[in-house]
């Protein structure tokens, strides 16, 4: 049976530095007013920040195909649920007053 791929500890290192950098990117994002495009631009970063852990946490970059592909339906599911919730959010009417 084989031991499966061995990745370097200073790969790891930068895919959790990369994951603490987008984590402070949205703590920022969250400090500026961007409108409605706030749940956009923090629901992008969380994605990006799933996708390195499926790549590289969980292996998925050396897997076979076959995990390619189950793993890239999730995705994209993922992707048709937050253009979803985005469609409803975005389309609503607030009424003046009621948001603080």
């Amino acid at each position: 049976m084989s031991a499966g791929h061995v990745a370097p500890i200073k790969m790891y290192l930068a895919i959790f530095l990369a994951l603490m950098v987008g984590t402070a990117v949205t703590v920022a994002v969250a400090f500026f007013d961007f409108g409605y495009m706030n749940n956009v631009i923090m629901l992008a970063i969380a994605s990006a920040k799933a996708l390195l852990v499926v790549l590289f946490f969980m292996h998925v970059r050396w897997s076979s195909r076959l995990t390619w592909v189950v793993a890239g339906a999730g995705f994209f599911w993922l992707l048709i649920l937050f253009s979803l919730t985005m469609a409803d959010y975005m389309t609503r009417g607030w009424v003046q007053g009621t948001l603080r």
